[in-house]
């Protein structure tokens, strides 16, 4: 059987180099970025120049020609490379705009291209306002798919925008629908315990410190994890819902004890099947540093 010919985008950034392993071998992959490097300026083989936000779609419109799926990992950070400076959430409207932009020329240029399938990397900030103010308030237990998205900043609203921006692409509106899987990825970095620990003894542990380790604990998505999620959002054979629309919301994480978000139409529509849980991977650390001996933090999946 010949294997599915996918173009990924943001194919030199960190997402990329998880599944990249694996996928190369997979997939007849495409690869294309802005840049051939890594952030730490190694060179990723394969990589094609392109500029997605160029509204002049002439330029990358061969990157579609005959691709089955596309896998969109690229976006424009809000701080540039090498930069030491952050610029104020109040002030990151234009950025995400571009990311936005991005969004629709990657959905446009499939939808002409006659792709098939999408699967795009959204993110859990799409809805983190329930995290921010219900989860971690212990108001709240379980962010599902199907909450209204939410976010409290401007990074989120343009996830929960390419998710609403690729409904009229799906619904068939334009004449042809166009598959679509957004996924909505969790924490993705190894977890070291230390770096959220201050240097005082464990009575004295920072509140702010603990709950990041917990949220990050319930958040985590390993590569192999990660990699399967994205094979099987090209690969399902039917996405569609119940009105007949092939698109799909569905949160990105390991099948972790002190998860928060649901994978409820990752299970159903993908057969997202994870196979790590941080509560394994980690439970040396976490014995020690949430349960061991002198220890006084809170149970429970979040807080402290």
């Amino acid at each position: 059987m010949a294997k599915r010919k996918v173009l990924m985008t943001g194919a030199s950034g960190y997402i990329a180099s998880l599944m990249l392993p694996v996928l190369r071998d997979y997939f007849d992959l495409t690869l294309a970025d802005i840049s051939d490097t890594d952030r730490d300026g190694n060179r990723v083989e394969g990589v094609e120049i392109a500029d997605f936000i160029d509204p002049d779609r002439s330029k990358y419109r061969h990157l579609f020609e005959g691709i089955d799926g596309v896998i969109h990992l690229a976006f424009k950070p809000h701080t540039p490379r090498g930069a030491e400076y952050e610029n104020p959430p109040i002030d990151r409207f234009t950025n995400e705009h571009e990311n936005v932009q991005m969004a629709n020329n990657i959905y446009r240029s499939a939808y002409d291209a006659g792709v098939r399938r999408m699967a795009i990397a959204s993110s859990n900030h799409a809805a983190d306002w329930y995290e921010h103010s219900l989860i971690h308030e212990r108001k709240f237990d379980m962010v599902r798919p199907t909450d209204f998205p939410v976010s409290d900043n401007f990074y989120g609203w343009a996830k929960a925008a390419y998710e609403l921006l690729a409904w009229p692409y799906a619904c068939g509106i334009f004449g042809r629908q166009l598959e679509t899987v957004m996924l909505r990825i969790g924490f993705t970095r190894p977890i070291n315990v230390e770096e959220y620990l201050s240097d005082s003894p464990m009575t004295e542990q920072t509140d702010n410190g603990i709950t990041e380790l917990k949220r990050n604990l319930g958040a985590y998505i390993s590569p192999r994890d990660i990699t399967q999620l994205f094979t099987k959002a090209i690969e399902a054979p039917d996405i569609g819902n119940e009105h007949g629309v092939p698109f799909v919301i569905a949160y990105g994480c390991s099948d972790n004890t002190r998860r928060f978000w649901s994978l409820e139409t990752g299970r159903k529509y993908l057969d997202y099947q994870p196979q790590d849980d941080t509560e394994i991977i980690y439970s040396k650390e976490i014995a020690r540093v949430l349960t061991g001996e002198g220890t006084n933090v809170r149970g429970g999946k979040v807080g402290t």
